[in-house]
């Protein structure tokens, strides 16, 4: 099977797709990745084809306040620009990243069947759940279940306006206005991170979280007899800033945590634009974060494997991005989630009601440490970190799902 995997370059949706190619390789297939310039190479050294996704960039007239023209005007400019590329590789199938639906649109232009990657949880509208992103859980009773709907009717409207917006940005470039959708959702999450509603999609299928680790190195922890604490800072342009910064200061063996403690600052972003170093990739008193900082002898900053990481981490401290706390409940590791923006509330919060982690807001030096200290000295969180992880036996083959959607489309 030929297929194209057309992602942006965010790592939150560039690392799944390098992901998904890398298993459909070593399945036999032919997979070729369309994303941002920066991953191409490694994509590359990985075995995967790779070329870059043209038009990521804004144009003149470009309104990114407006996030409907942002998603829907440009995925149909993106496709007209990329559809002569993915005609050339005579493909079979295209995935499509769930925000970089240019790839959807443009299979929809060459005839092709073709499958959406949610890199995260399901996050259409139900009439069963709150909005997405308020961070509730579904509300209880009828106060509870009026309280919902009178949240959704307020959300609603936005939704309406980019279904409008979509549909005329599909009828610019030759299609019909009505989305037809995708063959397949693959929803790269584990099912412990899901909230169960009334009107799950027929499409939508769990295929678990979709992880690539960027480096081959593999961090050194500082020598000590007490808990391994792991600070994984968001990737995300909208992660909290300075969560790195509070934590070398605040968290102190012997005092704020227990003696003998060590922390390792993991970072999985590329060089800054100023040339600058990568959040503090030396433990030699070098930058951290973008900021000149001692680094003290029970730390370590740097870029290394997270998954190495986390098989020896008692807790991570991070923004709650999807990715990270996929992989720390895949690693039993408990957490400290200190959201930023997007969707890390969301997924902060089913974190907290699911047992594995404490949240954090506001950030502050005495919330921080409280919250480690009391994560590090309740076993729950861990036990429930690893029931987290082991719903992944309940998911299915992303592969196979891709397999199938092709045979379903002939």
């Amino acid at each position: 099977m030929r297929v194209a995997v057309v992602a942006g370059p965010d790592p939150g949706h560039a690392f799944p797709a390098i992901a998904l190619c890398l298993k459909l390789l070593a399945a036999g297939d032919e997979p070729t990745l369309l994303t941002g310039a920066q991953w191409l190479d490694l994509a590359r050294d990985r075995g995967v084809a790779a070329t870059l996704l043209a038009g990521l960039d804004p144009v003149d007239g470009d309104d990114d306040g407006d996030s409907g023209a942002k998603l829907h005007r440009r995925a149909a400019r993106m496709a007209v620009l990329n559809r002569r590329a993915l005609a050339d590789l005579d493909l079979d199938l295209v995935v499509s990243d769930v925000i970089t639906s240019c790839g959807g649109m443009a299979a929809e232009m060459l005839g092709l069947p073709w499958v959406e990657l949610n890199p995260h949880p399901l996050y259409r509208p139900s009439r069963g759940l709150p909005p997405l992103g308020s961070g509730l859980a579904p509300g209880v009773g009828l106060r509870g279940g009026l309280r919902d709907a009178v949240m959704r009717a307020l959300t609603a409207r936005s939704w309406r306006m980019g279904l409008r917006q979509r549909s005329a940005a599909r009828v610019e470039i030759g299609l019909p206005a009505a989305d037809p959708g995708p063959v397949r959702r693959l929803i790269a999450t584990l099912p412990a991170l899901e909230v169960p509603r009334p009107d799950w999609p027929a499409e939508a299928v769990v295929v678990g979280p979709l992880h690539f680790e960027p480096t081959t190195t593999v961090l050194e922890i500082p020598e000590g007899t007490g808990p391994v604490i792991v600070v994984a800072p968001s990737t995300a342009v909208t992660g909290t800033h300075g969560l790195a910064e509070l934590a070398l200061e605040a968290l102190t063996p012997g005092r704020t945590v227990p003696a003998g403690a060590r922390v390792v600052v993991s970072r999985l972003g590329g060089e800054r634009s100023d040339g600058g170093c990568v959040g503090g990739e030396r433990s030699d008193g070098g930058c951290v974060g973008g900021m000149e900082a001692r680094v003290p002898p029970w730390a370590v900053v740097g870029l290394g494997r997270q998954d190495d990481l986390l098989s020896r981490a008692d807790v991570v401290i991070c923004g709650g991005g999807h990715g990270l706390v996929a992989k720390a409940m895949l690693a039993g590791v408990p957490m400290v989630l200190v959201p930023g923006g997007g969707d890390q509330w969301e997924i902060a919060n089913r974190v907290v009601r699911q047992g594995s982690g404490r949240l954090v807001r506001p950030l502050t030096a005495g919330a921080l440490t409280a919250a480690v200290d009391g994560v590090l000295s309740a076993p729950n969180y861990r036990e429930r970190a690893r029931q987290a992880g082991a719903s992944v036996m309940a998911v299915a083959d992303p592969v196979r799902v891709c397999h199938d959607a092709l045979q379903r489309s002939r």
